[in-house]
């Protein structure tokens, strides 16, 4: 095994994490790119690891800052990105596409032999900011020298956290069609189906695959899982298209940013997202642990 280094941006994120986690894990050197090295040793939500492990370096780099990439990823072989937004009050175009262009023009000065990156199932099909970013950051690393490798999930575990929470609370919102089927994935699952497509060298082709946990559910179904986990019988509602929508232009006179992330979430809501099944965790499992 190479001892040059691993280079992850988006480190202290969900699946970030699990991904220094795995990469340490199988004896790899990695550089996991942080802003604040504190946050980074502490666990992270969902039960993500802390970045602690013994083959890991952490690097103190914004990477959404102009400028900040340069020599970032000198050394390294591979780059993984998680980069993107969720809760920061941030542009999804500054980090969705602009900083992850950044970390890949890095890659083309520094000959990465390849990068993956995390994207969403459905985004090329998105209407929302954060869906175009993410679609705009793919098709830029198709057309690049680096051998480019997406990673569609159909969503993670940590998404449909909701589901139990609410369901302790009595109530719990299904989308307009509760049949729609997703599989969502643990972020332990989806670090190592990551790792082990960034490695398999005899795929030069440039890849794009769409993946998901082992278990294909339906909105409803997730919903009894949660209740089950519980140990309660809450009310089930559905939400009528016409009030999704209500809330994403609620949303959007908050502010840009909010209006931005509930049109994505929203289009998440209204279409099936099955990926290529994949891992041993179930949601079942998840939701008692969490529960």
């Amino acid at each position: 095994m190479s001892d040059q280094p691993v280079t992850v941006v988006g480190a202290t994120g969900y699946l970030g994490r699990h991904i220094v986690a795995e990469l340490d894990g199988r004896g790899h050197r990695v550089r996991a790119v942080v802003r604040d090295p504190a946050r980074a040793r502490r666990p992270g939500p969902h039960g993500s690891p802390a970045l602690d492990g013994p083959r890991t370096e952490l690097v103190t780099a914004d990477v959404t800052a102009p400028g900040r990439v340069a020599g970032l990823l000198d050394g390294s072989t591979r780059v993984f990105s998680a980069l993107g937004v969720t809760h920061q009050k941030a542009s999804p175009w500054d980090v969705d596409f602009l900083a992850n262009l950044a970390v890949l023009r890095e890659a083309e000065r520094s000959g990465i032999e390849s990068m993956l990156y995390v994207g969403a199932i459905g985004m090329e099909h998105g209407t929302s900011l954060v869906a175009r970013s993410k679609t705009a950051f793919a098709a830029a690393l198709e057309s690049s020298p680096v051998a480019g490798r997406i990673v569609n999930p159909s969503g993670y575990f940590s998404d449909m956290a909701s589901y139990v929470t609410l369901a302790r609370k009595g109530l719990v919102f299904l989308p307009p069609d509760p049949g729609i089927r997703l599989n969502p994935i643990h972020g332990a699952d989806l670090a190592a189906f990551c790792v082990d497509l960034s490695a398999d060298r005899a795929q030069r082709d440039r890849v794009r695959v769409e993946v998901g946990g082992p278990d294909v559910l339906t909105a409803e179904e997730i919903a009894r899982l949660a209740a089950a986990a519980v140990g309660a019988t809450p009310r089930n509602v559905r939400i009528p298209r016409r009030v999704l929508d209500g809330a994403v232009w609620t949303a959007s006179r908050i502010s840009e940013r909010h209006g931005n992330l509930a049109r994505f979430f929203a289009e998440a809501m209204t279409g099936d997202a099955v990926g290529r099944c994949t891992g041993t965790h179930h949601l079942s499992d998840w939701f008692r642990e969490i529960a």
